[in-house]
């Protein structure tokens, strides 16, 4: 039998609890708050460190490095990142890798149907038990991965109304490449000119590392993607062939391009086109911002 996991609470300077209600205080703000009113008035006791160790006490689980597990501590983050979503009544979420549900739980108070996907069948089965009698709330025991998104949600839903916005957790040094890395720095890939061609992405704020459990080596932030319509899609004539010019420039990221390119054109053809886009014949992929590959793409790659 498996000990269970230790009371402990991560964040500095907070109170050991001596005493099982302390299990419904928030551990960062120590204000003997049990209940915390979620949406149209509807009640939702809050996720804090001592909540998250008896849900897993309860299955006999340990958080699974394998998978990444790092619970969230803190409702009050979860809220600010639902209110980041404008998540309200009757819009659906797609949630990936619920755990024990601390943001599902105030997904739901928020008025939302919430579909969630859990890899780990223990996880997947304790978020299960916990909303058992919520009728807005379905989790697959699958890889999100290997899911088929579509047939689930159009099969269970009918037809969704998609919305333009979408919040997620992801380390906050990620989170500030996709949004914030500049031309001419090492941060600066691929990923950049995928994420800004096909939404506008906003750091909304950060996640201190004291907020999880286990506590990982690094901060965590919330990032919006607002999702472009196709019509605002930078005007490529194949989206395939232009991320294919991306990723060739970047696999040779410290060579000039008239070089990294000549799988599509010569080294003369790539000067000429650089010419005209404004950049020197010289120019590395670093030094190329994702309008001056637009317009590379659209001079030198025939469809």
């Amino acid at each position: 039998m498996k000990t269970p996991l230790p009371v402990h609470n991560s964040k500095p300077g907070a109170r050991t609890p001596t005493s099982s209600s302390s299990s419904l205080c928030y551990i960062r703000a120590c204000s003997g708050k049990t209940t915390r009113r979620v949406g149209r008035g509807r009640r939702s006791n809050p996720d804090d460190y001592l909540a998250t160790l008896t849900a897993l006490n309860s299955k006999g689980r340990f958080p699974r490095k394998s998978l990444g597990q790092h619970y969230m501590l803190d409702s009050e983050i979860n809220e600010q990142l639902t209110a980041a979503a404008n998540v309200g009544e009757g819009d659906v979420v797609l949630e990936i890798g619920p755990e024990t549900g601390s943001l599902t739980n105030v997904l739901i108070s928020a008025g939302a149907f919430v579909l969630a996907i859990e890899k780990d069948p223990h996880m997947a089965t304790l978020v299960s038990e916990r909303f058992a009698e919520v009728e807005r709330f379905k989790v697959l025991k699958e890889d999100f991965f290997k899911c088929h998104i579509h047939s689930h949600m159009s099969s269970l839903l009918g037809s969704i109304e998609q919305s333009g916005a979408n919040s997620r957790y992801a380390k906050e040094e990620t989170v500030l490449r996709l949004v914030e890395s500049s031309l001419r720095t090492s941060e600066y890939r691929p990923i950049n000119i995928l994420v800004n061609f096909y939404s506008d992405p906003e750091f909304i704020i950060k996640v201190p590392r004291t907020n999880f459990f286990p506590q990982p080596n690094v901060d965590a932030a919330v990032i919006k993607f607002k999702l472009k319509q196709p019509a605002h899609y930078p005007p490529v004539s194949s989206t395939k062939s232009f991320f294919s010019m991306v990723n060739s420039a970047f696999n040779g990221k410290r060579k000039m391009l008239r070089r990294s390119l000549q799988r599509i054109c010569t080294p003369m053809e790539i000067e000429n086109a650089l010419g005209n886009v404004g950049r020197p014949s010289t120019s590395r992929p670093e030094e190329l911002s994702m309008d001056d590959f637009v317009k590379l793409h659209n001079l030198i790659v025939e469809v």
